[in-house]
């Protein structure tokens, strides 16, 4: 499951998607905006995505995580629009059988949905300027 949203994440109720009799663990990751970057002073970031061509690519990315890392299921939300410093910007979330394979693949597919959806993001800095940024952090 993949989903973009303008209204503040709830990870909590997200993590509901995950629950499977055979999964041990359950990790995820809550990304959020943060007060500097790059040295700079960031008052909120406002991300843009294409929706479907993100949706296909991250069914990529659960298909890759169950060869790899016998993950039962994985779901992911991502802000689009403003979202200010200290809020989430994106929820990705595994379940597996054990913690290893688990931790393993929510860093993988973290990585690899910043890698490869079509996700921008334009940091609005505190001195007026903004700018848009790549997929680096």
């Amino acid at each position: 499951m993949f989903m973009l949203s303008t209204t503040p994440l709830q990870g909590h109720c997200l993590t509901d998607k995950l629950i499977n009799p055979e999964a041990g663990a359950c990790v995820f990751f809550e990304g959020r905006v943060r007060k500097f970057s790059r040295g700079r002073e960031v008052v909120m970031i406002e991300y843009e995505a294409a929706e479907k061509p993100a949706q296909n690519e991250f069914r990529k990315i659960v298909d890759e995580l169950k060869k790899k890392h016998g993950v039962f299921d994985a779901c992911c939300a991502h802000r689009v629009g403003k979202v200010h410093v200290g809020e989430t910007a994106v929820w990705v979330g595994v379940s597996a059988t054990h913690r290893d394979e688990a931790f393993e693949a929510c860093r993988y597919a973290i990585d690899e949905l910043k890698k490869r959806l079509p996700i921008w993001k334009k940091e609005h800095y505190a001195d007026g300027t903004s700018e848009w940024l790549g997929g680096e952090d």
